[in-house]
């Protein structure tokens, strides 16, 4: 069991959350969420719900429905059936940029960054919406123009340094590192001022290494702005040392809930990943 998992209490809603969250709102609420494409059911009955400040997981097979899922989650995709609701607000016929208002932000499995723009402008395009300045200010650069660029340039470098990419602020995405293009990413998510961060397989592409500062960095974000992280990973070592609670899809099916422990010792989630041992009759 890893030290922050030793710290989740069971709630009403038959999922897990941390014990100083217990009576505050969850910050993301998944009900009965479905969705078909044609006559194919690709996300079933799917229910779940992260509190303000937990670190959750949601793993399963290849094809099992996890990215199907994010896209759910973030107004991508709108659901056949089901809800989704964020800090109490329910999303369904939202866009995009109108869910991501809400307070939910996501990185993708392919990273999605504007190759030929400056790390720096990459995060301040995560900040669009925060900056604060009229558009006859921005055509004529007035006094204010300057003044919001001004904090726009601080907070970005704020963020860049705190993820460690300072030093590659005015470097252009596009030329930088495959790892360090995935944090780049995080931290325009985190310019979106998000109550919860949707990680798309965050250490894909990764060595050991930056793998082990991904987790010390995915603490310390929560930590630090105090809020609710939700990782599809395949990397089962960085999910069990840092994920706090689990899901588990299969077939776009939740099969699983439960502790990293919990979720090791599940029979279903052993079935998922390694398939039905036969019996002894069967292979007689």
């Amino acid at each position: 069991m890893n030290e922050y998992s030793k710290k989740m209490i069971k709630v009403p809603t038959m999922n897990l959350f941390r014990e100083q969250d217990k009576d505050k709102q969850p910050v993301l609420d998944v009900r009965n969420l479905g969705i078909d494409f044609g006559g194919l059911t690709a996300v079933d009955s799917f229910n779940i719900t992260v509190g303000p400040t937990e670190i959750s997981g949601l793993i399963g097979p290849n094809g099992a429905g996890k990215t199907t899922i994010f896209n759910l989650l973030t107004g991508v995709y709108q659901p056949t059936r089901g809800s989704v609701l964020i800090n109490g607000i329910d999303i369904k016929g939202m866009p995009t940029h109108k869910v991501n208002r809400l307070g939910i932000a996501r990185t993708f499995q392919n990273i999605r960054l504007f190759t030929d723009m400056t790390a720096l402008d990459n995060v301040k395009v995560g900040m669009h919406h925060a900056i604060k300045c009229s558009f006859p200010s921005s055509l004529l650069h007035l006094p204010s123009y300057y003044k919001a660029e001004k904090k726009a340039n601080e907070k970005a470098m704020e963020l860049l340094d705190f993820m460690g990419l300072a030093d590659v602020a005015n470097v252009k995405a596009g030329s930088l590192p495959y790892g360090v293009q995935r944090r780049l990413e995080i931290v325009r998510a985190l310019a979106t001022n998000p109550s919860i961060i949707l990680l798309d397989e965050p250490a894909a592409g990764m060595n050991p290494s930056e793998t082990t500062e991904l987790m010390h960095q995915i603490r310390r974000i929560r930590d630090t702005f105090h809020i609710a992280i939700f990782l599809i990973e395949h990397d089962m070592n960085l999910v069990m040392n840092v994920c706090e609670a689990i899901a588990v899809v299969n077939y776009g099916r939740l099969i699983a809930k439960g502790t990293p422990d919990e979720i090791r010792a599940n029979p279903a989630v052993i079935e998922a990943y390694l398939g039905k041992e036969e019996s002894a009759d069967a292979e007689n």
